[in-house]
């Protein structure tokens, strides 16, 4: 099934580029998905700062990393990997830290694994779970059904009256939408929620974060290609 890119599709670009302060309901959810991830890597890891970090490290990699959406099979799998790494480069630091203190056998930095397991697919679906909710509908729907469930996307396509290309870009759209929403994250306060406070925390979030994220809230909103950045 082939097709053109619909007009109205395309005029969709300035509102969807335009970035205005999360509301109540969408802070929240930010915050329950920071929260649920937070608590899953505390467990993993046994320490609230050690997750506060890999997290941190975890967002700021799928942000900067941003351009592969384009690629990517299914962003659930996408961000699995992501954070299977950031967890994986966690424990390389760890090591080294400990074989300048004791005898650690090098051959063990490199056993450790960078594969995502079923664990950290579950964190990663229940993150999506609470984040897509706070997209437009029809982006929500396009990644439920394919980077969640993966359907095929020809079944997608045909259930919504959409051409491939159309579906392509609603996907794209969506993806890019769902990204703003993890730098987002990335901003919220491990503390006292999202990042209007002062504290300690908050601010070791903020020294954190990309330069595109900390640009991306200084946007125009009436330029289109901001979309694209």
């Amino acid at each position: 099934m082939t097709g053109t890119v619909r007009v109205s599709e395309l005029a969709d670009d300035r509102e969807d580029a335009a970035e205005k302060p999360p509301c109540t309901a969408v802070r929240r959810a930010l915050e329950e998905s920071h929260g649920q991830i937070s608590s899953f890597l505390q467990r993993r890891l046994g320490s609230a700062e050690d997750a506060e970090e890999v997290l941190q490290a975890f967002v700021l990699r799928a942000v900067e990393r941003a351009h592969q959406l384009e690629d990517v099979a299914s962003v659930r799998g996408w961000l699995s990997r992501i954070l299977a790494t950031s967890i994986a480069d966690h424990h390389r630091r760890v090591m080294r830290r400990r074989r300048r203190e004791t005898s650690v056998d090098p051959h063990d930095l490199a056993e450790v694994s960078v594969e995502p397991d079923a664990e950290i697919d579950e964190a990663i679906c229940n993150c999506l779970y609470k984040l897509l909710p706070t997209l437009k509908g029809e982006y929500a729907e396009v990644i439920w059904r394919i980077d969640l469930l993966e359907e095929p996307r020809e079944r997608v396509a045909a259930a919504l009256g959409l051409t491939l290309n159309n579906l392509s870009v609603r996907l794209h759209r969506g993806r890019q939408a769902l990204k703003r929403r993890l730098q987002e994250m990335c901003l919220t306060c491990p503390v006292h929620g999202f990042l209007d406070c002062d504290c300690e925390a908050a601010e070791r979030a903020r020294r954190r974060q990309p330069s595109d994220a900390a640009a991306s809230r200084g946007r125009n909103p009436d330029d289109p290609e901001d979309e694209a950045r």
